[in-house]
């Protein structure tokens, strides 16, 4: 079934000679994980808005084409419905918490909507385990660390039960093991609750191995949207996207060695399987 479904969307800033979006067509079914990537400004953080209806709600500006979430049209559809079906996580999540306890924070949004005490309850303990952050329940968010404050942010998120979760650099501000936990985290999501995630990042190498789908943006257009171990087969620098060091590895041995790899590998474990199979294919001449 497809949950995102985009025809024709075209974007333009209120006071831009440039469109932010070009032309873009995409459809994502349920339950996909998705990486979007791209250099700064080549509209990835606008095509995220534009599914969940900051564009063109509130963000001003000429909009053409359509966009749907679930079989709602996001033009026609309030923000506030569009929340409960599409949740999003922002870069910086300071933007996101504002109570005294991560407890209030989670249930913020839930009171926001009328649901009764015990359901706000239930949810808020699901959105807590399902981050294991439990113990920062009576925790202020403004004392977190920042991988902290970002599981935070998505389990305010995903108490909604959304059934997309949208996600805009979610590592950025972070070191290396707390990316690596909170990505651990939002892959668990996409696993245990099958929720469609659609996440803009430049850490590609925790990322990859997981995706169903990469797109590749540049200028406001969709260049590449497929499997990632096919589209990393072409040099992504010139499109400003470092991809991951075995992938590039491989890329040039198969440039000098008449394509030794069938498939570019995107872990280290799949590099030492081709290389050994290749070795033993004798019948290949490797």
């Amino acid at each position: 079934m497809k949950i995102i479904e985009i025809e024709d969307l075209s974007f333009k800033y209120s006071g831009s000679s440039s469109y932010a979006l070009k032309n873009v067509n995409l459809s994502i079914s349920e339950g996909e994980f998705v990486v979007l990537a791209g250099r700064s400004g080549c509209g990835k953080t606008t095509l995220l808005r534009c599914l969940n209806g900051l564009i063109p709600h509130f963000y001003e500006g000429e909009f053409s084409g359509s966009v749907r979430v679930n079989g709602m049209n996001t033009s026609e559809t309030p923000p506030y419905i569009l929340a409960q079906v599409v949740g999003m996580v922002f870069q910086n999540p300071d933007n996101q918490l504002f109570a005294l306890t991560v407890e209030a924070d989670i249930a913020f949004p839930l009171e926001n909507l009328g649901l009764p005490r015990e359901v706000i309850m239930e949810r808020v303990e699901w959105a807590l385990k399902t981050l294991n952050i439990s113990d920062l329940r009576d925790r202020s968010p403004f004392e977190l660390s920042g991988g902290q404050k970002q599981k935070v942010a998505i389990a305010s998120v995903i108490a909604m039960k959304p059934k997309i979760l949208l996600l805009d650099e979610p590592t950025s501000s972070l070191d290396p093991l707390s990316a690596k936990n909170l990505i651990d985290s939002i892959l668990e999501l996409n696993r245990r609750e099958r929720l469609t995630i659609m996440i803009s990042e430049h850490r590609l190498e925790l990322l990859l191995p997981h995706a169903h789908r990469f797109i590749v943006m540049d200028r406001g257009e969709i260049l590449y949207d497929g499997d990632p171990r096919v589209i990393l087969k072409d040099d992504l620098l010139i499109y400003g996207i470092p991809t991951p060091r075995v992938s590039e590895v491989a890329r040039h041995i198969n440039a000098s060695r008449h394509s030794l790899f069938t498939e570019i590998p995107l872990t280290v474990d799949e590099f030492v399987d081709e290389l050994r199979r290749c070795l033993d294919d004798k019948a290949r001449g490797c």
